[in-house]
């Protein structure tokens, strides 16, 4: 009887211990993907270091090699919540030869009636072609102000790498998907009122 209670009260500080790690780490990742759509900027980077999510490649030039086989390239496009725009791509699908040179388009209209600005992040799935997918010019992760009512066309100009050919874990892939989500960046007044809000809060943590 005398040896119950010690293990109780050692047992009841691992659980606590195993509690506050949980919870920091849950809130260590849940932080990390509010950053990632916060700050693009910071997503950018990590996508481009990682090579997370489909991302994919730039390129200065077009490719010097075009081969016979053929992929079907498939477009999609989102709108986050709180930006009031029609997006979406001009065609949903082409068939290019590995290593060509394509151009397509997308569209976005604003429906808001003030002028909103957006920017987008985008992916290729399947997530293992995201290294062989080569974009020349896109208008990811640049800033894009409407007016109320404006139409704009958003070229992309790609190819697909021909040394995905020799990749044998790649040899029946068909077609690849290229998704881009567009979303809303905070007008200049509320960037003002975080940047004020953040060392009062950080203050109030302290107390």
């Amino acid at each position: 009887m005398t040896d119950q209670k010690p293990k109780t009260a050692e047992q009841a500080k691992v659980n606590r211990s195993n509690a506050t790690v949980a919870v920091i780490c849950g809130g260590v990742f849940f932080g990390m993907v509010g950053l990632s759509f916060a700050a693009v900027p910071l997503y950018q980077l990590f996508c481009q270091v990682t090579g997370y999510g489909g991302t994919t490649q730039r390129a200065e030039e077009a490719s010097e090699t075009i081969l016979d086989r053929e992929i079907i390239v498939s477009f999609d496009a989102n709108v986050a919540p709180g930006l009031d725009w029609d997006f979406k791509p001009k065609q949903k699908k082409v068939r290019v030869k590995l290593g060509q040179m394509t151009e397509i388009m997308y569209e976005a209209q604003s429906l808001a009636q003030q002028v909103s600005t957006g920017t987008s992040t985008f992916n290729v799935t399947p997530f293992e072609v995201g290294g062989y997918f080569n974009k020349i010019d896109c208008f990811c992760f640049t800033e894009q102000p409407l007016k109320a009512g404006e139409k704009i066309d958003m070229p992309v100009v790609f190819f697909i790498d021909p040394e995905l050919d020799k990749d044998e874990s790649l040899k029946n892939i068909k077609e690849i998907t290229l998704s881009y989500t567009f979303f809303e960046l905070p007008k200049d007044g509320e960037e003002e009122t975080a940047a004020v809000a953040s060392p009062s809060d950080a203050a109030t943590d302290k107390l």
